[in-house]
């Protein structure tokens, strides 16, 4: 693997592993934080994972980083669930929440079906269509937003 960028390494590694553990990667984060840097990796599964997953992924990632040696700088690992929260990457996570509450983010104003633009959307995913994502907004009309226009997307929690 010389001359990949060591986190898209990481990343081909801890697909590997997630998929043979039966989890979905959801998310990974390398950030510089303090003096060090923390690497964190968000996994899921249909059913919800629990402590035991994440101890398990983060002892079989540790060795598997150890060996392949891929980031050059001292850092934290830590594995968890993407929480009540969660980030929306994919167009097969808006797809498995559908009906769910959600916020989506995009970088340039859209306009909703009333014409009113925005960059900051909040409702329901009513699903995706030809790279569409296709939201009800909490006041009332639809919003089509494209996929490679959200910069970042999440559910919301609704109480």
């Amino acid at each position: 693997m010389t001359g990949v960028d060591p986190i898209q390494r990481v990343k081909n590694l801890l697909q590997l592993l997630v998929d043979s553990m039966g989890l979905e990667l959801v998310d990974l984060e390398f950030k510089k934080v303090g003096r060090g840097h923390l690497l964190q990796v968000f996994i899921d599964k249909p059913d919800g994972v629990n402590l035991d997953d994440c101890a398990e992924l983060s002892r079989e990632l540790s060795v598997q980083l150890d060996v392949d040696d891929c980031i050059p700088t001292h850092y934290t690992l830590e594995v968890s669930s993407p929480g009540l929260n969660r980030p929306l990457k994919k167009e097969q996570d808006f797809l498995r929440y559908h009906g769910r509450l959600a916020v989506i983010k995009t970088a340039e104003l859209l306009k909703d079906e009333k014409g009113s633009p925005r960059k900051t959307f909040l409702g329901t995913i009513e699903g995706v269509e030809e790279g569409v994502v296709v939201l009800r907004l909490k006041e009332g009309p639809l919003a089509r937003i494209p996929h490679d226009k959200i910069v970042k997307a999440h559910l919301e929690f609704e109480f």
